[in-house]
């Protein structure tokens, strides 16, 4: 399950709905990631743009990834603004054994920084600044991409 909503994402409803949807699904394991917004660098926030089909697509490697070992994964992710300690990307593994949900999430968090199609703003004074130091070109994206 991939969602997207507007702004900060509510961690404690959507980990309730993920854990309730998945209670009688007799997994072992249910490893949860939660990413924060930090307060660093003078910003007040962090802003996201998404291109969905990519995003899609990758995320739908994911499920048939983890389908395979007998597990699943669940994501949500902000579009637009977030502000400061709020969050934005929300990433859960369900799984019948902890060790497969602890390699999963590690595995998926870490492609998600790497391969993900979201691009990140700074938020400064009310202003969107493209985080170009701390964000990652993808693969094959050309024009999309970070100068290397």
């Amino acid at each position: 399950m991939l969602e997207l909503y507007d702004g900060a994402l509510n961690v404690s409803a959507i980990l309730k709905k993920w854990y309730e949807q998945q209670s009688q699904g007799n997994y072992g394991a249910f490893i949860p990631f939660v990413g924060t917004v930090r307060d660093e660098d003078g910003i007040d926030g962090l802003s996201f743009d998404i291109y969905e089909p990519i995003l899609i697509s990758w995320y739908k490697a994911w499920e048939q990834k983890a389908a395979k070992k007998g597990a699943i994964i669940k994501m949500a992710h902000s579009r637009g603004d977030v502000m400061l300690h709020e969050s934005s990307y929300i990433a859960a593994v369900f799984s019948p054994k902890r060790r497969v949900a602890l390699e999963l999430i590690d595995e998926f968090v870490e492609d998600f920084k790497a391969n993900a199609p979201i691009w990140k703003y700074d938020l400064i004074d009310n202003k969107r600044v493209y985080a170009k130091e701390r964000s990652t070109a993808i693969k094959g994206s050309g024009i999309l991409g970070r100068e290397q």
